[in-house]
């Protein structure tokens, strides 16, 4: 397990659902592949492209996104995934649109 901050931006994708419950609540505890895992799954820049085409494939629209304040990168843990990448994964707290720093709509 890699502990330091490899990138200074972090994304999320949401679907349409999860990104106006984010918005209505405050707060996003996870997708249900999220909550099944135990952590958020997050991506780098260079990593979205090959998250949205394999599991987001025919979905949208889709809201990407991003996160890059020093103290929440903290939080991060880097872990090699099933495919061998190092992604960037959130345990134990729920993202909250105040550490939203841009988003897009696709």
């Amino acid at each position: 397990m890699v502990r330091t901050v490899m990138n200074d931006k972090v994304y999320k994708v949401f679907t349409e659902s999860e990104w106006e419950t984010f918005q209505d609540t405050g707060q996003f505890g996870g997708s249900s592949d999220d909550l099944l895992d135990g952590f958020i799954h997050l991506s780098t820049k260079e990593q979205l492209a090959g998250v949205i085409e394999r599991f987001f494939s025919g979905v949208r629209p889709l809201y990407v996104a991003e996160f890059s304040h020093f103290n929440f990168l903290q939080k991060l843990k880097w872990e090699i995934s099933t495919s061998g990448g190092v992604y960037p994964h959130l345990y134990g707290v729920n993202l909250l649109p105040g550490e939203v720093t841009g988003f897009v709509k696709l």
